[in-house]
């Protein structure tokens, strides 16, 4: 399999698929490369403010479209590959996006991020069925390519990211949970190699996730994040939730893997030694401090004031090679993982 140097190394990319196109006009581009009997999803973007996985993504296409035919990694797997599902929310966050280098900026982050609601957001936006009309058009040009071939995907990868945690989170398939053992050691490893944390916190099944190890959950599925909301009297964000692209690929048949990374575009400081586990509402609260200084930018205070409290609080952007040497990690070891079963 292809090793993280050298899914960065440079070269062209063929012209993608034109495979439908965004609400606004903008075309979805897709590739696919190889002839192996197993079929491999990788798609990123899926949340408009997540650009990491976009970015690995347009690499990996870059290095598979590189290597002669008669290569492993293309007589084994067959490959599906959409860098960015979403180019109307890349759009929307090229404010900050597009100045991205090897970290994010995390002012111009806080002051231009655009992230879609329930009802917009694609992850939970698959259709229902091939006649669910009302999903959106990004969503369903996905799932009719996905349909255009008949061999079910042996592994699916939804590359995310998080706003702020102690470290990355990975987040796998609740049939292949007892199967996991490899991936999630593998995966570990790498995390502590490069000298990170994992994000560890046990939701206890709310919205779906059910801790699996340190730094490792169950992915979350539309009925229980619907239920979440259903069981606060919240019916009409309920409604909003359809499937995910995990479970629309899992439709498709057979037992694939689905998998997902959750990378930190910033670090929040480490613990103490002795301190408590992180919890979801630590996260929250996070998450609630890094609103209220977006809204005192967007209101005209003053950036630098902003970025020495940033500072301050001892938040680090985590460098996005690190990120992308991450998800690929969790990318190869679901690959071998299959392979190996």
């Amino acid at each position: 399999m292809l090793n993280f140097e050298s899914i960065l190394a440079n070269g062209a990319a063929p012209p993608g698929e034109s495979i439908g196109r965004s609400r606004d006009g903008r075309p979805i581009h897709a590739w696919r490369f190889g002839t192996g009997p197993r079929r491999v999803s990788l798609l990123a973007g899926n949340h408009a403010d997540e650009p990491v996985g976009p970015r690995l993504l347009a690499h990996v296409v870059r290095a598979l479209a590189a290597l002669p035919p008669e290569h492993e990694a293309l007589t084994t797997w067959e490959w599906w590959i959409i860098p960015h599902t979403n180019p109307d929310g890349a759009a929307a966050n090229a404010a900050w996006t597009g100045s991205l280098g090897e970290a994010v900026d995390p002012v111009r982050y806080l002051e231009h991020v655009v992230r879609e609601l329930p009802g917009d957001d694609l992850e939970f936006g698959f259709p229902r069925d091939v006649d669910d009309h009302e999903a959106r058009p990004e969503a369903r040009a996905i799932d009719a390519w996905w349909r255009s071939s008949p061999k079910p995907f042996a592994l699916h990868a939804s590359l995310h990211g998080m706003s702020i945690a102690r470290g990355p989170w990975f987040l796998l398939d609740a049939a292949w949970a007892d199967r996991s053992a490899p991936l999630r050691e593998r995966c570990a490893q790498e995390v502590a190699r490069l000298g990170y944390l994992l994000h560890d916190v046990d939701r206890g099944g709310d919205k779906g996730f059910v801790r699996i190890g340190p730094g490792f959950s169950t992915r979350p599925d539309s009925r229980p994040m619907a239920q979440y909301f259903r069981d606060r009297g919240d019916h009409a964000t309920a409604a909003l939730f359809r499937p995910t692209s995990m479970e629309a690929v899992r439709r498709l048949g057979g037992d694939p893997l689905t998998l997902v990374s959750e990378m930190p575009l910033l670090l929040s400081p480490r613990p103490e030694p002795g301190a408590p586990p992180e919890t979801s509402e630590d996260l929250r609260t996070q998450r609630d401090r890094l609103g209220r200084w977006g809204a005192r930018l967007r209101s005209g205070a003053d950036e630098h004031e902003i970025g020495r409290e940033i500072a301050a609080a001892g938040l680090v952007p985590m460098p996005i090679p690190d990120q992308m040497r991450l998800q690929w990690a969790l990318v190869t070891a679901g690959i071998d993982l299959v392979t190996s079963t």
